[in-house]
């Protein structure tokens, strides 16, 4: 019997046709081999085309028409990060979701370390941050480094790679973790917002692909501009949030997990 009873992969997609047909291949062959090994049953593949302009969404529906476990959502105008993400969770259908970019940060092959600590641990939230991030440039590091810190000082979240695009989630923390965001804050307003209401993180080190396809907008100022806007916005309403009853909070000891009783909160998971 199979630790959990599926997982979704999550790709939201803008424009990104030159590199999607192998996202999705990488995505379908970890999904095969979590299945094998009894991690989960069953699985599927999410796209959401957000409003692509270039083939992005046809090659989607042509996937999906190959394939019944790849499902494709469409926005007929751009919607960005965070409304691709949320249409994204609204559509997947399984117990776990694992988010990630269509350009392969990193090796899909880490979501059985991921789905293995989330079930070890009895954790609701498994996120990555990256060993080595010299391959993005001096200028977006050092823009990571002050957004994180910023997050840490607004939140209390004490996350090593808040934007990075590796989160493995119990599908079960979206019925309480309500999502406002329509840009890049969507990354620290799910882990700011289960972390307040008592949801368990844990995070592990993974090694980093930069980008060889497509464009990343993430830098951009504009980008900037309205992930700062609705972290302000949003930051005294994440700060009044206080933790769900324990017997909300219980996982089920179905899973073959730990027992023991846990701490709340982000705990580093050390590497191999």
């Amino acid at each position: 019997m199979a630790h959990f009873s599926g997982i979704s992969i999550l790709f939201p997609m803008w424009n990104e046709e030159s590199g999607m047909r192998h996202a999705v291949a990488a995505a379908r062959e970890a999904c095969e081999s979590l299945e094998a090994a009894g991690e989960v049953a069953t699985w599927e593949i999410v796209i959401v085309d957000d409003g692509s302009t270039d083939a992005t969404g046809s090659i989607a529906d042509e996937l999906a028409a190959a394939d019944p476990r790849i499902r494709v959502a469409h926005h007929a105008a751009n919607r960005k990060l965070g409304g691709s993400i949320r249409t994204g969770l609204d559509t997947a259908r399984h117990d776990l979701i694992l988010y990630s970019d269509a350009d392969l940060p990193f090796d899909m092959g880490e979501a059985a370390k991921a789905c293995r600590l989330i079930r070890m641990y009895r954790a609701d939230i498994v996120c990555a941050y990256r060993h080595d991030r010299t391959g993005e440039g001096a200028v977006r590091a050092l823009y990571s480094y002050g957004y994180n810190l910023l997050i840490r000082l607004f939140f209390g979240l004490r996350v090593r790679d808040v934007n990075f695009a590796f989160k493995l989630c119990r599908r079960r923390i979206f019925e309480h973790v309500r999502l406002q965001s329509e840009g890049s804050f969507i990354d620290a307003e799910i882990l700011a917002r289960a972390s307040r209401l008592g949801f368990r993180i844990i995070q592990f080190g993974v090694d980093y692909f930069p980008r060889t396809r497509g464009l990343s907008t993430l830098s951009s100022f504009a980008v900037i501009r309205t992930m700062l806007g609705e972290m302000t916005s949003q930051a005294s309403g994440i700060r009044k949030l206080s933790p769900l009853p324990d017997e909300v909070l219980a996982l089920p000891e179905a899973e073959g997990e730990r027992s023991t009783a846990v701490p709340s909160g982000p705990v580093a998971v050390p590497g191999p």
